[in-house]
């Protein structure tokens, strides 16, 4: 009995040897088939020790960021039609003087400039000629009354005595009110003051944006004079695509800042939301009232707004470690990491340490990515996202493993690398 159990252990051992023998061939195939593998991927790329030491890459991690997420928008700036104004005679005639010039602010009902014509005198003439005829038909329609209550008269010449006045008080009316609209007050004209020119008045209060006469000019009737802008109510149009317009409500504040001059930045607040659509654009037009300090703003300028939208938290990575390549965006992970007992340290290659700084706090630090062996790099799509505070929302287009580390710093030397040694190879 005890030879037959000698024997089975001499098998077992015999076994145990042959396959400890057979076990290093095995690693070898292993390790060709997975280097032939990497070589044969167009999205990977491979780094000697000194190469990863030369352009200091580091590795970080896909972190969850609270960015504040903002629309970028295009607009103008637009003064309501409600104030602006342009100031017109309502009588056509030749430009005497003008009080103002562009830039000054007026008020409402301030004479800006003045307008002489004939038909000025004539008009004021004719009302005093029609008010000296209304008075004596008065006088005749009464004597009229007296004598046909003592039955003196005859009732057909008091009747047309009655239309006379009518007529005449009908003609004055109409006389005065022609007076007014061109700017002479007919209750204190007299034939020792009529005017031989008129005033022009400032139709709002503002500044004057445009003169469009010369002293001397002739113009026609309501052709214009002098344009009014009241800057005070001045709002921007922000044209929002199709796509976008569901994030934006009343109420939301936008940051903007001139195109032509970014340095100072101004606020403002939507009051309006268009429902149609710009000619020939598939924008929309978005309302929005300027607030606070308006110097340097005029109408008609371009502007840059961002309209602020809630905080979200996402994944985040630092936004140099996203490259752009042939219009899509796209991040490097780390696709062979080692361990660490491997090589030796409490950190793998790359990961971000915890670390205490002056003040007791904790906080990570991407550790520069070495290693005694070449690491392989993958390219992977993302889409990116909010931009804030030195970070870039991104959607993953292509599922990694979770705890992935992610190349923040050397990407972009990497994807030259990558692009160059493609090109060789074709």
């Amino acid at each position: 009995m005890k030879k037959i159990i000698i024997i089975i252990q001499i098998f077992l051992l015999v076994i145990f040897a042959t396959a400890c023998g057979n076990k290093p061939a095995t690693s070898e195939k292993e390790k060709e088939e997975h280097a032939h593998e990497t070589h044969g991927n167009e999205n990977s790329v491979e780094l000697s020790p000194e190469q990863v030491k030369s352009i200091k890459l580091e590795l970080g991690s896909i972190e969850k960021k609270q960015l504040t997420a903002s629309l970028k928008a295009n607009g103008i700036l637009k003064v309501p039609n409600q104030n602006r104004a342009t100031a017109t005679a309502m009588m056509g005639g030749v430009i005497r003087s003008i009080l103002v010039q562009t830039g000054n602010v007026v008020r409402k009902g301030q004479v800006i400039a003045t307008i002489a014509n004939t038909s000025f005198i004539a008009m004021q003439e004719e009302y005093l000629s029609v008010s000296s005829k209304l008075a004596l038909a008065e006088l005749e329609y009464k004597r009229q009354q007296e004598l046909q209550a003592g039955n003196a008269g005859t009732q057909k010449v008091l009747q047309q005595s009655e239309s006379e006045v009518k007529i005449l008080k009908a003609r004055k009316s109409s006389l005065g009110k022609q007076l007014e609209l061109v700017g002479i007050s007919s209750s204190s004209l007299t034939s020792d003051n009529i005017q031989k020119v008129v005033s022009i008045y400032s139709p709002i209060s503002g500044s004057v944006s445009h003169i469009h006469v010369n002293i001397g000019s002739s113009v026609d009737a309501n052709n214009p004079i002098i344009e009014v802008i009241d800057n005070s109510q001045l709002h921007l149009d922000l044209f929002v695509y199709e796509k976008d317009l569901y994030k934006l409500k009343d109420g939301q504040t936008i940051h903007f800042t001139l195109t032509n001059n970014p340095g100072k930045e101004y606020d403002a607040k939507i009051y309006s939301i268009s429902n149609t659509f710009e000619q020939n654009t598939k924008a929309i037009a978005v309302h929005a009232t300027v607030e606070g300090d308006k110097t340097g703003l005029i109408d008609g300028m371009n502007i840059t707004a961002l309209v602020s939208l809630e905080n979200a938290t996402v994944n985040a990575v630092p936004t140099e470690a996203i490259i752009s390549y042939q219009g899509n965006d796209f991040i490097f992970i780390q696709k062979d990491g080692h361990s660490e007992e491997e090589h030796g340290h409490e950190h793998s290659p790359g990961e971000a340490e915890e670390k205490e700084d002056a003040h007791g706090h904790e906080h990570k630090e991407a550790k520069t990515a070495e290693s005694t062996e070449s690491s392989t790099y993958e390219m992977i799509p993302v889409r990116k996202g909010t931009t804030d505070v030195g970070y870039s929302e991104i959607t993953l287009l292509k599922d990694i493993p979770m705890d992935s580390k992610v190349v923040v710093k050397g990407a972009f030397f990497l994807l030259a690398k990558m692009t160059n040694s493609g090109e060789h190879e074709h």
